[in-house]
């Protein structure tokens, strides 16, 4: 089971009643947050959830609007006792960037941990999720994310029993052990078959439509996709400050074939998201417009 919550959907500046776009999941205890702008600790307390779990915080890039958050949230999780690692993920130049901003936030319990990410695409095993980030088409150097929670095959008794493997292994090898014995090794693969549909979830906000998001979401239960502009006429301003129509976001979620997508990081302009659904679900019948505090949890399929 995976809770999401996109906390924020503005682009640029907070309003009122829009905070910044960024995306909150939770699993088994641990928490991943992608971007932090101006008031993100804010939407994350009106939705009533906690800042302590955060083991992980992802970045696209370095505008304002997706960092800028970041001391006060590091301050504030401070100030809750935290004394675990702190893992944050983004592109070249985020230690840099992160020590620059800590200025006013110098002294912390925890420590942090930093991953640059390198090249068009890199995959990431942490804390039971499997991260794919993967770069994508902005004014500035800019990655989208997957996130998958993978879902191993099921244990077979009979194959467990065919081979004579002793009981007393049959669990650790079920959660993934491999057992060495009188010169016989037992692996996992012996005794489970083959891996089953996880859960996967695809963000990207900041980009004009690219190969690399289209490869990435496919067949994602979840693409969160930017949408800055819902008018039309708009599409060659999108263009040039490297943005999307949701017209673009409906055609790449249709032909990624994923299960639902989700709108953000509107335009400041954009008062009335919704008033455009009809011409994206013409595209893409199961689209929805992103709200501050919209929340799902996505579960492993039944058997």
């Amino acid at each position: 089971m995976l809770d999401v919550c996109l906390v924020g959907t503005g682009g640029m500046m907070p309003l009122p009643r829009r905070w910044l776009t960024a995306l909150m999941t939770r699993y088994n205890g641990s928490s991943l947050l992608i971007d932090c702008g101006e008031g993100t600790q804010v939407a994350i307390k009106e939705k009533g959830w906690s800042f302590k779990p955060i083991d992980v915080i992802c970045f696209t890039h370095y505008h304002g609007d997706h960092i800028s958050g970041l001391p006060g949230l590091l301050l504030t999780m401070g100030n809750a006792d935290r004394t675990e690692p702190l893992t944050l993920v983004g592109p070249k130049g985020l230690e840099r960037v992160v020590n620059a901003l800590r200025i006013i936030a110098p002294e912390l319990p925890f420590e942090i941990k930093f991953i640059e990410i390198s090249g068009p695409e890199q995959v990431f095993e942490l804390n039971g999720y499997r991260i794919t980030a993967f770069r994508v088409n902005h004014n500035v150097l800019c990655y989208g994310y997957t996130l998958e929670i993978l879902r191993q095959g099921k244990f077979s008794p009979e194959r467990a029993k065919e081979q004579g493997i002793p009981l007393k292994y049959w669990n650790p090898l079920q959660k993934g052990q491999v057992i060495e014995e009188d010169g016989i090794t037992y692996t996992p693969e012996m005794v489970l078959g083959p891996d089953r549909k996880g859960i996967k979830l695809t963000y990207t906000t900041d980009t004009r439509p690219t190969e690399s998001i289209l490869r990435n979401a496919k067949e994602s239960d979840l693409f969160i996709c930017e949408g800055m502009y819902g008018e039309e006429d708009k599409i060659e301003k999108a263009k040039g400050y490297k943005h999307m129509t949701f017209k673009e976001a409906a055609v790449l979620a249709r032909e990624a074939e994923v299960g639902e997508m989700w709108l953000t990081h509107y335009s400041p302009s954009l008062v009335r998201p919704e008033e455009y659904m009809d011409r994206v679900r013409a595209i893409f019948p199961n689209a929805y417009p992103g709200k501050d505090g919209k929340s799902v949890e996505l579960n492993f399929e039944e058997e």
